[in-house]
């Protein structure tokens, strides 16, 4: 029941002109009653002091209401945070691919894209390997990619070394290793005029030249 209704009628018409929701056609008239009535007057300013202290009473219990928006309108801004450290992110990844691409480029512009493969057989010192090499020409010399599958890991003082050899029986050395897997080496000579690659057994004893102990041979040839 609308505790309005329980008012003598004067009550509830003022109850009602203090809350805004009496009707438009007897609001006129009774501003006008209490505008002649200091009783009347009296009486409608108590009905808005209820009114007010009645609308503080329902602000306190909607603060935590208000509280959750603070609190949400936090988040969106750490929302809002999080998306431009993510577009941040997105740049410098997008910047490093960029810088990988141009180091990639600047390594491929040192190449001269001249390059040779050799086949490599194995001698009686290392029955059953196999092997091959790559030469690619560079603006610092020949790389030289090689890779010998079987052949035994060398270790204590014991190597393996590659040499360039030209048809006088000259030999270049281009790079010692202990395992053929994955060996990356270098020439100062063009392989067009040293086409025979070896890989021979040492022993560091102070002796520089090879020891004749081959493991591979193999012949340069174009691509």
């Amino acid at each position: 029941m609308d505790p309005q209704t329980q008012l003598p009628p004067d009550e509830a018409e003022l109850a009602a002109l203090a809350d805004g929701s009496l009707a438009p056609e007897r609001r006129a008239a009774l501003e006008a009653r209490v505008e002649a009535s200091p009783e009347l007057a009296e009486r409608l300013a108590e009905q808005r002091r209820a009114v007010a202290l009645a609308q503080a009473a329902a602000a306190d219990v909607e603060a935590p209401a208000g509280l959750r928006a603070r609190v949400e309108a936090q988040r969106g801004a750490r929302r809002g945070q999080a998306r431009r450290r993510l577009v941040f992110v997105t740049a410098a990844a997008g910047a490093a691919a960029l810088a990988l691409a141009l180091a990639l480029t600047v390594f491929q512009s040192g190449s001269s894209g001249e390059h040779f493969r050799v086949a490599l057989a194995p001698t009686a010192l290392a029955p059953g390997v196999t092997g091959k090499a790559t030469l690619t020409k560079t603006s610092s010399g020949w790389r030289v990619e090689l890779y010998a599958r079987g052949l035994p890991h060398l270790a204590g003082g014991r190597f393996y070394e590659a040499w360039l050899r030209n048809s006088a029986g000259m030999l270049v050395p281009i790079g010692t290793f202990n395992d053929g897997r994955g060996v990356v080496l270098w020439a100062g000579v063009s392989p067009k005029e040293f086409p025979t690659l070896t890989v021979t057994r040492e022993r560091a004893d102070g002796i520089q030249a090879s020891s004749g102990e081959k493991v591979l041979v193999g012949t340069v040839a174009s691509p």
